[in-house]
């Protein structure tokens, strides 16, 4: 079997990709390594098995359209992209460019090159909107949505908001309209957060990382640690190896997936606030951290947990690493990088 990642370099596609290495199948990597940290994580690929780098821009459809020809992969996991809502509202033609436009260009490579690999698209939640249409309480640590208590489904409309929420949405939608239109077998996955090794965070994107690299540091340092918002935003968290997991069993179900989207997380019972991320925090760590808080982000989503049903009526996946197990493997790691 060839797999392509694109944005192999990233997060999500080094610890496929890692994996991809152990189970001795062809691996062909995309990537130009614009994002913090892929440098590092190519160079740790490196030690894991033989595999086809190719330093290439997502936005130049004459460099992607020439790997697809010539690589031919059975499985292609396109996962470039600009992964920060902040940055796309500061440059939404960077991001347009990136996220729709390149996705474009791969979906026309693999139409011109005439021929019929499986491909997963990496979505977001971001292509709900905000989700203030639905019911809230507030308690003490967290927001609760009292219309989806079990989380929210793919029934839910799609209302793009910001720029990062356009561009994602717009390719989602047409990853499923090749689906309809070409035929060509496509799946979206529209992921809530996702954490573990490997992945370098940044106050823009990968909040767990960002605010346990922030706890470690203030340690040491004493310094306040700033919260966008009154810290009650809740998420579902989904490791590395679990994410890794679903990715590669997806292969074996590209019939029942293709053409739909899904929503992916760690579901409820891997759901925290920001608070609650520093009250386990605080016990692991043995620190009490000074908390700040500002005007909450543009679009911010007050929940978003993904009910995962759908695709768990298909795939015989489920989420083996609690929220707890995943801190302190990502405190180790943030520790030891």
């Amino acid at each position: 079997m060839k797999i392509l990642i694109t944005g192999g370099c990233g997060f999500l596609g080094t610890n496929i990709a890692q994996k991809i290495l152990t189970k001795g199948f062809q691996l062909c990597i995309f990537d130009n390594l614009s994002r913090y940290g892929s440098d590092k994580n190519l160079e740790w690929l490196k030690d894991s098995g033989d595999f086809e780098f190719i330093n290439g821009d997502i936005r130049k459809i004459d460099e992607i359209q020439k790997l697809v020809m010539s690589y031919k992969p059975d499985v292609i996991f396109h996962l470039a992209g600009q992964v920060a809502m902040t940055t796309s509202i500061v440059d939404p033609i960077l991001d347009f460019e990136i996220n729709a436009k390149g996705s474009l260009n791969l979906l026309e490579s693999v139409r011109s090159a005439n021929y019929d690999p499986f491909i997963i698209y990496s979505s977001t939640n971001k292509v709900y909107g905000d989700l203030e249409q639905f019911n809230y309480i507030e308690t003490e640590t967290r927001y609760i949505c009292t219309d989806f208590e079990n989380g929210f489904n793919e029934d839910v409309p799609l209302d793009f908001h910001s720029p990062y929420g356009v561009s994602k949405g717009c390719a989602d939608q047409y990853f499923l309209d090749y689906a309809r239109i070409y035929n060509i077998e496509t799946t979206v996955f529209r992921h809530s957060s996702m954490y573990g090794g490997r992945q370098f965070s940044t106050s823009d994107q990968g909040w767990i990382g960002w605010f346990i690299s922030e706890a470690i540091d203030a340690v040491k340092t004493k310094n306040s640690i700033f919260i966008s918002g009154n810290g009650k935003q809740v998420r579902d968290l989904l490791y590395g190896s679990d994410m890794v997991d679903l990715y590669l069993k997806a292969i074996n179900f590209k019939n029942e997936l293709s053409g739909k989207a899904f929503n992916i997380g760690g579901g409820m019972e891997n759901s925290l606030s920001i608070l609650e991320l520093f009250q386990i925090l605080e016990d692991k760590i043995n620190h009490k951290f000074n908390l700040s808080f500002g005007p909450p982000r543009e679009s911010d989503q007050k929940v978003f947990v993904a009910d995962t049903k759908k695709l768990r009526n298909i795939v015989n996946w489920n989420p083996t690493t609690n929220k707890y197990e995943g801190i302190d493997l990502m405190i180790d790691w943030i520790r030891n990088r």
